[in-house]
């Protein structure tokens, strides 16, 4: 009975339960996983801990990597175009790292590049992005990297780690100790499965991209300001890049390349480093080497640098072994312009000066130009500088100047309100070389003579020989050094013509002469020389000309004459000069035989007005219709009116 009555309740239950269920409104809430807190981060739009499944982000969200981000093995990380990352600035603490067997596939394109960056991108906030494979490397199977002590290495040369297009990474290199850095961009044994094309590394603390072994290959790498090197490899990497853009603006960075450890001879193809601070472009470490072909530098104080005496013929560049005496100045074999994606803190309108100029070359006044080495016009070349042009020459002593060889021509165009103005940033003396014109007239140093500054051929018997035009024309900051005996000038004409122009010109701060006449027939109207620290009209070699309006100005001690002549007198002229001196000192010197023919002189403030240095006739020196003379005071001409010159002091 009882048995009878628990069966008849139990069935009275089911049945309850069953009539409550269907007659609910509501389906129960589905019994759903926990998600990985990496998951939950990244719907969030944090990047941090370790992936260890495949994950694409979102485009349209704004990530924040916060703390250590590494894509583990098995895992692939898909980065969509556009999508943008901030890393904090948590300096070693903060990277992107994708460990042995993961992927990551960034698919940036042109007009909508990936960025990865901290939030004002400062070399060293973050670590970069760091990559290992399963390629081989001298360090072996399973080695472990300076960077957070991952595990790379081992023997699939044709492994993928997946593929990076168009990626920017600003602002890492973070320092770990003395020794060891995190890089923009480091390849740890990674193999040639992986595809790595446009990439740009802007403002790392220490290398731009660095290759530990592996056979990886990469195209249109632009680096910018990397401290270190912008390209760096070690561990026998033997991979290929093809166009590499390396841009240096600012001081302390290494080098340009840096290959170390054994020669794999990896390639480069098409590479074009610009440097506005010097240094030392290619240093090859130990037996490192390479094969680089369309190799442009300039800039750089250093060309190539066996550091530990490893034989040159190591590195092939265009076929040949490398030549440290060459400077490797070649036309840019990759344009910038094409890295216009790159996101460069660098002012787009800018350009660099350097070779040589063939054909008619006519600058923008619209573009900054920067002189980083030598720009010589050829003998058939001409080149065109509009009014309002702006050159800055880079501080780079004798390495930086403007020549125009014999039978070419320049043409400054310059007007009172826009001036071409040519100078360093600081302008100090001796900063640069300056401006040398050779022309085809006479000079008593003979035919195809060498002039004492770039080795140029100089002088012919066509004393009205066209070099060109000069008009309002400023240069600062020049008169590098080349020697004891030897210096560069603000302007030297080595047997200039007389058909060539030049008027309206201002040299100022020269370490050695403002301007000098080797020779020739060449007249000047107009110039404004100022605190010059030797002579600041200088002539030699029988030049023959005519200066007309001459001011001269000393206001800092130690310069040496406000004109000297010197050997064969072929009686320059001289009409209207006024040269003042606070700081004491001799006006006009004249060695050996020299001499010239002036008339309205004003002279201010020298210990001595007449110096025959070497004891040659006052009579070779004719002021207003006298011969010179030692006793006399010469203050009573008309000061030359400078107040109008307002173009005179025009700066960068």
């Amino acid at each position: 009975m009882k048995k009878t009555q628990l069966r008849l309740l139990g069935v009275a239950l089911s049945f309850a339960a069953l009539t409550f269920t269907s007659c609910g409104s509501d389906e129960p809430d589905p019994i759903v996983p926990d998600q990985p807190q990496v998951i939950e981060d990244l719907n969030n739009g944090i990047m941090r801990g370790a992936l260890d499944q495949d994950f694409i982000l979102n485009a349209s969200t704004a990530y924040s990597l916060s703390e250590a981000f590494t894509v583990q093995s098995g895992a692939t990380l898909t980065i969509p175009a556009g999508t943008k990352i901030t890393a904090e600035a948590g300096g070693t603490e903060v990277f992107l790292a994708v460990l042995k067997g993961g992927k990551v596939n960034i698919l940036g394109t042109a007009a909508n590049p990936v960025v990865m960056s901290s939030v004002n991108p400062a070399p060293g906030d973050w670590g970069g992005v760091t990559i290992c494979g399963d390629a081989t490397t001298t360090a072996g199977v399973d080695a472990e990297a300076e960077v957070g002590g991952f595990k790379y290495g081992g023997s699939n040369d044709g492994d993928t780690s997946g593929s990076i297009s168009y990626l920017v990474i600003k602002g890492s290199g973070a320092q770990i100790n003395s020794e060891s850095q995190y890089n923009g961009l480091s390849l740890y044994a990674v193999g040639s499965g992986t595809s790595i094309d446009n990439v740009a590394v802007l403002n790392g603390s220490d290398d731009g991209v660095e290759f530990f072994g592996g056979t990886v290959s990469a195209s249109n790498i632009y680096i910018e300001n990397c401290e270190d090197d912008a390209i760096d490899w070690t561990e026998g990497w033997n991979g290929t890049v093809t166009n590499t853009y390396i841009s240096n603006t600012i001081g302390g960075f290494s080098t340009a390349f840096e290959g170390d450890k054994v020669n794999n001879n990896p390639k480069f193809v098409n590479v074009t480093a610009v440097s506005t601070v010097g240094g030392t472009a290619l240093q090859f470490k130990k037996e490192s080497g390479a094969t680089i072909t369309g190799l442009s530098l300039t800039g750089y104080d250093t060309s190539i640098d066996m550091r530990d005496g490893g034989p040159l013929a190591n590195v092939l560049i265009d076929g040949v072994a490398a030549n440290p005496s060459n400077n490797y100045t070649n036309p840019a074999t990759v344009d910038v312009n094409s890295f216009t994606w790159a996101d460069s803190d660098l002012t787009p309108n800018t350009a660099i000066l350097q070779g040589t100029v063939s054909g008619t070359v006519t600058l923008d006044p619209a573009i900054a130009y920067t002189l980083n080495s030598a720009y010589i016009v050829q003998a058939d070349g001409e080149l065109i500088i509009p009014a309002g042009t702006k050159i800055e020459a880079r501080d780079g002593g004798t390495g930086v100047y403007l020549a125009v060889l014999k039978g070419g021509k320049i043409d400054i165009q310059g007007t009172a309100d826009n001036p071409v103005v040519m100078s360093s940033k600081d302008a100090n003396p001796g900063d640069w070389g300056g401006l040398t014109i050779c022309g085809d007239a006479t000079t008593s140093a003979g035919t195809n003579a060498e002039a004492e500054v770039g080795g140029f051929i100089y002088g012919g018997s066509n004393d009205a020989d066209n070099s060109g035009s000069i008009t309002y024309l400023v240069i600062k900051g020049t008169g590098a050094q080349i020697n004891s005996e030897s210096q560069y000038n603000g302007i030297s004409l080595y047997a200039v013509g007389s058909e060539t122009t030049i008027e309206n010109v201002s040299v100022i701060n020269g370490s050695d002469d403002g301007i000098e006449f080797f020779g020739g027939s060449v007249s000047v109207t107009n110039i404004y020389l100022e605190n010059t620290e030797d002579d600041a009209v200088d002539w030699t070699e029988g030049w023959n000309g005519t200066v007309t309006n001459t001011y001269i100005s000393h206001t800092i001690p130690g310069f040496s004459t406000a004109f000297e002549g010197d050997k064969v007198n072929n009686n320059p002229k001289f009409v209207n000069v006024t040269a003042i001196s606070t700081e004491g000192g001799t006006a006009l010197q004249f060695k050996k035989q020299s001499g010239a023919t002036i008339t309205n002189l004003y002279l201010e403030g020298y210990d001595k007005q007449i110096d025959m240095r070497d004891n040659g006739p006052l009579s070779n020196v004719i002021i207003d219709g006298e011969a010179a003379d030692t006793s006399v005071d010469y203050n009573s001409g008309t000061q030359v009116d400078v107040s109008g010159w307002t173009w005179k002091n025009a700066s960068l």
